[in-house]
C-alpha cells in the first residue's frame, strides 16, 4: 500500500493489522491527535513501508492472516531501533515475555480505548527520545540481582518481596546504572494512565524500595536521589 507523505513535524506511526476495522479506527483516532499514520495489512506491506519511510513508532498486531507477528517484530528490530507497541487479543504470558525480550516497548490488549492507546504511544515516544533503552540487558550488581523474566529480586542471598510497581521501578532504574532518570521519565513509564499532579506517589515507592533493599534506608547505597532532577541506581 502506498504510504501517505509524512506530515512535517508530526510523529509518524505505522499501523500493522489485518483487520480493516481496527486499522481504520486507529488511523482516524491517531490522525485526530496529530499523528501522521501509515497502514499495512500484512508483513510484506509492513516491511516495505518500514524500509521506505522509517516510522517513529510501530503498532503491531500479532495475528496477521496466518503470518507471525513475532517474526515481523524480529525483522523490524534488525532493520532499525524503532519503538514497537504490540496491539493484540493474544495475551499468553510466555509470549509477552518473549516480546519484551525482543525489544517491544509496550503491549496493549484488544479491545482498547483510543485514548489509552494514544497515552501509551506518547509515553513510549518520550522515553525513546529522552531516556535509556529499557530493552538492554539489566545490570547485575554484586549484591542485587533482578530477574525480569521471573520478576524476582535477590539482595545477597535474600529474596525480596516487591509489589508490581516496586519491581517495575527498580527494573527501570537498574536498566542503566549510574544514569539519572528524571521524575517525569519515571512517571511517564510507570503511571502513564494516571494524571499525577505531583510526584508523591513516586517518592512513596522509592521510600518503600529503600526499606526493602537498603541496609540503611536513611543513607541509601543503591537508590540515590539527585535533588531537583530524579533518581539513579548505583551498583
Amino acid at each position: 500500500m502506498e504510504p501517505d507523505a509524512p506530515i512535517e513535524g508530526r510523529p509518524r506511526v505505522l499501523v500493522v493489522d489485518d483487520e480493516a476495522d481496527y486499522r481504520d479506527t486507529i488511523r482516524v483516532g491517531l490522525e485526530r491527535e496529530g499523528f501522521s499514520v501509515g497502514v499495512a495489512s500484512n508483513s510484506h506491506e509492513a516491511l516495505d513501508l518500514f524500509q521506505r519511510s522509517t516510522p517513529d513508532l510501530v503498532l503491531l498486531d500479532l495475528t496477521l492472516a496466518g503470518e507471525s507477528g513475532v517474526e515481523l517484530c524480529q525483522e523490524m528490530r534488525a532493520l532499525a531501533a524503532v519503538p514497537i507497541i504490540v496491539v493484540s487479543a493474544r495475551h499468553a504470558e510466555a509470549e509477552v515475555v518473549l516480546l519484551l525480550e525482543l525489544g517491544v516497548s509496550d503491549y496493549v490488549e484488544k479491545p482498547f480505548r483510543i485514548r489509552e492507546l494514544v497515552a501509551r504511544i506518547r509515553a513510549v515516544l518520550r522515553r525513546s527520545q529522552s531516556g535509556p533503552a529499557l530493552t538492554e540487558k539489566v545490570s547485575r550488581p554484586s549484591e542485587i540481582v533482578i530477574d525480569r523474566t521471573r520478576r524476582e529480586v535477590r539482595v545477597g542471598v535474600k529474596m525480596v518481596d516487591l509489589s508490581k510497581k516496586e519491581f517495575d521501578l527498580l527494573s527501570l532504574l537498574m536498566a542503566e546504572p549510574g544514569r539519572v532518570l528524571t521524575r517525569e521519565f519515571c512517571i511517564d513509564h510507570l503511571w502513564w494512565d494516571k494524571d499525577l499532579a505531583d510526584t508523591r506517589t513516586l517518592d512513596t515507592h522509592i521510600r518503600r524500595l529503600r526499606h526493602k533493599i537498603e541496609d540503611d534506608p536513611s543513607q541509601p547505597r543503591y537508590l540515590i536521589t539527585v535533588r531537583g532532577v530524579g533518581f539513579r541506581f548505583e551498583p
